[in-house]
């Protein structure tokens, strides 16, 4: 067993585990896309990224791939890892509008505008199909191609794989792949019919409050009440 700090209280983790599984362990809500138990971590999509070390040495890592060890410091809700969140999540929602999971996730961290130019490619390169082709199905029919700008996830020269199984993996785990959800229609990339109100600590703290209660325990959070018939 290795002891470190997480969130200003000591924990301890086994040998091997990640930052993330062992804010799991202990109950603690890390945002993950690109990763799943039952594949290789990636650490591609960035929403897990924490902050470890003491400022103002302290630097950014995706937790599903950093592993947890003796000494560490680790802080999982700072103002620098929301802004960056947020900022990977317009991103995405940038590259695959109609995703229902991107969407969500724009909700979820109070994401109201996207600064960047649309793309629609439904493709955010998280590399989940790939992995699973090959991990779980034992396809290896997929695969990156590219680099920078031109980077896309094909067959082998972009013709029909004998590889592919079409069995289907690929799409069911893909997080670009679920359509937006049939409620309100949006006239912009962001939908933001599920948007839920931001963390008012943040503005007040530099580390998210409310990590281990309930919404609004520190006292900050001030929730306006639906007026009648909204």
């Amino acid at each position: 067993m290795i002891e470190f700090i997480m969130n200003g209280l000591k924990v301890r983790a086994e040998e091997g585990w990640t930052v993330l599984e062992a804010a799991r362990f202990y109950g603690l809500e890390i945002p993950t896309l690109c990763y799943n138990e039952g594949l290789t971590p990636w650490g591609g999509c960035r929403l897990c990224l924490v902050e470890i070390g003491e400022r103002p040495k302290a630097k950014l890592v995706s937790s599903c791939t950093y592993r947890a060890e003796e000494g560490l410091v680790v802080r999982t809700d700072t103002k620098r890892v929301w802004t960056a969140r947020r900022m990977m999540v317009e991103l995405m929602i940038a590259m695959a509008p109609g995703s229902k999971q991107l969407q969500d996730l724009a909700s979820q961290f109070g994401v109201t505008q996207v600064r960047f130019k649309p793309k629609n490619e439904e493709c955010i390169l998280c590399g989940l199909c790939v992995r699973m082709c090959a991990e779980q199905m034992d396809g290896r029919a997929i695969g990156f191609q590219n680099r920078g700008h031109k980077r896309k996830i094909s067959t082998p020269f972009d013709i029909r794989s004998e590889e592919c199984r079409l069995c289907g993996a690929c799409i069911y785990i893909c997080p670009a792949c679920q359509l937006r959800c049939q409620g309100p229609q949006a006239e912009t990339v962001l939908c933001n019919s599920c948007l839920t109100m931001d963390p008012s600590c943040l503005d007040h703290f530099d580390d998210l409050q409310c990590w281990m209660y309930d919404a609004g325990r520190c006292g900050t959070c001030v929730r306006e009440k639906p007026t009648a018939g909204k």
